[in-house]
């Protein structure tokens, strides 16, 4: 069997000394996991090793952890494939000098002890900020809620989750604003705002709009789909909630982010590419051209942003002429017709991808799709 080194992030509070590396030498089959790794080096090395683990199946997420700069479960990461990339250049695109699998606790969260971070003082608080759990209207029933089958595919992907916390580890809106609710606790929101039985999805979508660091503080950098270990895919069901907020209840938010929607959306169906030179006083003005933009709140927003402006203006990223005059696709027509096809829909249609998988075993048209509101849009 191959030998493995690991290089693990030490970190004991109560020494009062700061965190330091420290390699073992593990001797095991290359289909054995990183967490059989970190344990076979406490029960032959040093036994003052921690982390936290349990079922060693990918089902109860303890054991989540930085894996060559990637969040990730110990307990469902090949020392082989560890190690491959630790050569390829795990952390930052640079291999390690020996080759050496790079284990750190995870990110955005206080570290307790070596690879133990603090899930209460993170990831569990922010989810009870979602309020997670049901809200139904009036009496509860005599016995069970009945809901249909079909009722509930919209939040299948939602309800896969495990609550590692490898998303909010990897979240890079977190390191900048750690006051953002987060991948996960979004996710989560969105399985109750997608359940028939809850009474207040309008509130909830309206809290969560109207957060300045909720559902329009996401930046869209994929990394937590990227390490999700259950496919849960969380910026997707923030999308999601983003589309509920401003597609079914029309929430015109205090963060801009129903105008920003709307006018980014005109701005495409009129010319076809992005006129950036309005999109931001449009975003300011509920998406509108000229009414929106005479609101209080909007006026005083256009003048904070007067100096960006003006730098933009300076530097030669818009010009007076780009200000006034934007090009049209030469097919815009096009572009709009696809607009009215869609518009003109009765109701939003998209494909459960977590549910029919993106193709069949003879190709994408062996599976039919099911209709819902969890997957790609169409």
């Amino acid at each position: 069997m191959p030998d493995y080194t690991l290089k693990i992030r030490r970190y004991d509070p109560e020494s009062g000394d700061a965190a330091y590396w420290q390699d073992f030498t593990v001797d095991l089959a290359p289909e054995r996991s990183v967490l059989d790794g970190i344990l076979r080096a406490r029960d032959q090395e040093d036994g003052s090793l921690s982390i936290r683990c349990s079922c060693q199946a990918a089902i109860c997420g303890s054991c989540g952890v930085r894996i060559n700069g990637k969040s990730a479960l110990a307990c469902n990461t090949k020392l082989s494939d560890a190690a491959e990339r630790a050569q390829r250049g795990g952390i930052n695109n640079e291999a390690t000098s020996n080759g050496a699998i790079v284990v750190e606790p995870m990110g955005n969260m206080p570290v307790l002890k070596d690879l133990i971070v603090d899930m209460d003082a993170v990831h569990w608080k922010k989810i009870q900020r979602v309020v997670p759990w049901l809200l139904p209207e009036g009496e509860p029933p005599e016995r069970e809620y009945i809901v249909d089958a079909e009722a509930m595919i919209d939040v299948t992907q939602s309800m896969a989750c495990i609550q590692c916390g490898a998303c909010v580890s990897a979240c890079l809106s977190m390191e900048v604003d750690p006051e953002f609710i987060g991948p996960a606790a979004l996710a989560k929101a969105y399985r109750f705002v997608g359940d028939p039985r809850d009474a207040h999805h309008e509130d909830r979508l309206r809290d969560l709009a109207e957060d300045p660091h909720g559902i329009y503080d996401c930046t869209h950098c994929f990394a937590c789909i990227e390490v999700c270990p259950k496919d849960v895919a969380p910026m997707s069901q923030i999308m999601r909630l983003r589309r509920r907020a401003t597609g079914d209840y029309a929430i015109k938010d205090s963060n801009n982010g129903y105008g920003h929607e709307k006018a980014f959306v005109d701005i495409v169906e009129r010319w076809g590419t992005l006129h950036e030179a309005q999109l931001l006083p449009r975003s300011f003005g509920d998406g509108s051209l000229v009414k929106g933009q005479t609101r209080p709140a909007a006026v005083k927003q256009l003048i904070d942003s007067a100096p960006a402006a003006l730098r933009g203006l300076a530097r030669g990223k818009v010009s007076p002429r780009k200000v006034l005059i934007h090009p049209k696709l030469p097919d815009q027509k096009e572009v709009r017709r696809i607009y009215e096809e869609i518009e003109g829909r009765d109701e939003r249609i998209e494909l459960n991808l977590y549910i029919v998988g993106e193709e069949g075993e003879g190709g994408a048209d062996d599976k039919e799709p099911v209709q819902g509101e969890s997957g790609a849009e169409s």
